[in-house]
């Protein structure tokens, strides 16, 4: 489903992706975990083309993300090409990212009216089939300001499921959540491994890697470190800096 090949990417003088090389497999769930200022959500934010390579190249379900090849170089496509691509990569937040002025039923169904030009009605009959997914079917009618932050990051996940995406891609889906809102959320994304679905999951849970991961990578400078099944990296880590990352979080 995923395939990343030599990325690199720089801020300025800064470069936070040192060629990373890395394969998702389609239906499999891979758990990034790393220290802050890794690179871990940039690398998840290359993969839809929200930050652009500087070098390598990225295909999500053997198509070429925000670029087009011809012959050895690649070209930039127009950003009505970009943003159909990313109709097929759902995106989680961390903070959310709610539209407060729309119900939460409207916050589900904006996107696939407005980009995939579904009638209306079969957008909300789809919103509410998703919002009894993620436990909140009376919650249709609410707005974002009078929900919880759980509850907010469920209506999140919703969204992104309404468009049918291959990838969801997770930027550390509960670090602005109070503890005891962790779980309700993932819960929701363990349900989603649960049926299939393809998913990139940055976050420092280590708990739900265990449990949910086909493939935890740890990224350390800009560099995939190790990778391999959780029972191998979290139990049995063969690198010194993953070991002491461990040490510290579990």
């Amino acid at each position: 489903m995923v395939e990343i090949r030599s990325v690199h990417k720089s801020f300025g003088a800064v470069e936070v992706l040192r060629g990373i090389d890395l394969t998702v497999r389609t239906g499999e769930v891979t758990v990034v975990l790393g220290p802050s200022g890794s690179g871990k959500s940039t690398l998840l934010r290359t993969i839809n083309h929200l930050e652009k390579v500087d070098r390598g190249w990225i295909s999500v379900d053997g198509e070429l993300v925000g670029y087009r090849r011809s012959g050895d170089r690649l070209y930039e496509l127009r950003e009505r090409e970009v943003l159909r691509q990313r109709t097929r990569i759902g995106f989680v937040f961390q903070n959310f990212h709610l539209f407060p002025h729309l119900t939460v039923l409207d916050n589900i169904t904006e996107a696939p009216v407005a980009a995939l030009g579904r009638p209306r009605k079969e957008a909300e009959a789809v919103a509410a089939e998703l919002l009894a997914r993620v436990g909140l079917a009376d919650k249709a009618s609410a707005y974002p300001g009078r929900l919880s932050g759980g509850q907010q990051q469920r209506v999140a996940i919703a969204r992104a499921l309404a468009l049918e995406p291959r990838l969801l891609l997770f930027d550390e889906p509960t670090s602005a959540l109070d503890p005891e809102l962790v779980g309700e959320v993932l819960d929701v994304i363990k349900d989603l491994a649960a049926r299939g679905t393809t998913m990139i999951v940055v976050t420092h849970e280590i708990g739900f890697a265990r449990e949910a991961a086909d493939t935890v990578v740890f990224m350390d400078g800009g560099r995939i470190v190790e990778q391999g099944p959780p029972s191998a990296v979290l139990d049995h880590p063969e690198h010194e800096r993953t070991r002491a990352f461990l040490s510290k979080v579990l």
